[in-house]
């Protein structure tokens, strides 16, 4: 049996736009620029092809890891969640860091397929998510991230799709 990995509603519906985005018009578009690239001839010395196939390989190997990410996972509707102060899956978590001049940080406790560092969105898997899972509001949370030991303050945890 596999095990389901989970995502949330707003994650899966983003993961299934890319991979509707990707087979409708990057697909086609890289398909199209190998052929106008096979036109110009010998093939060994054409950059153009060869940056096409790669961007191909790239496309078609993401357009795999959604198709196969999005059938074995389990949609999880954050806004229905009621776990109080608690911090689980779907969580949006504000951090105080405790150095001098701390400054707040927000994260959502996403699946990994769904994570996003540029959105704030933490996968499920990171050493930080590990650590806030089952804490509370006013915890304080110490761990080790690959760039050293941290510490953070729990100030809010809510859930929002």
């Amino acid at each position: 049996m596999t095990t389901q990995t989970p995502l949330t509603r707003a994650g899966a519906e983003r993961l299934r736009a890319e991979l509707d985005r990707l087979k409708k018009k990057e697909r086609p578009a890289v398909i199209e620029a190998i052929a106008e690239a096979r036109a110009h001839g010998d093939l060994k010395e054409n950059a153009e092809y060869h940056a096409a196939r790669e961007q191909q390989g790239f496309i078609e190997g993401r357009i795999q890891e959604l198709e196969a990410g999005l059938s074995n996972s389990r949609i999880i509707d954050v806004a229905e969640l009621n776990p109080g102060s608690k911090v689980v899956f779907g969580a949006t978590v504000t951090l105080l860091e405790e150095v001098d001049d701390a400054e707040e940080v927000t994260w959502q406790i996403v699946g990994d397929l769904e994570a996003d560092a540029s959105q704030y969105r933490l996968a499920i898997s990171a050493p930080l998510a590990r650590a806030l899972i089952g804490k509370e509001e006013g915890d304080v949370v110490d761990f080790e991230a690959p760039n050293g030991r941290r510490t953070y303050e729990i100030v809010e945890v809510r859930y929002e799709s």
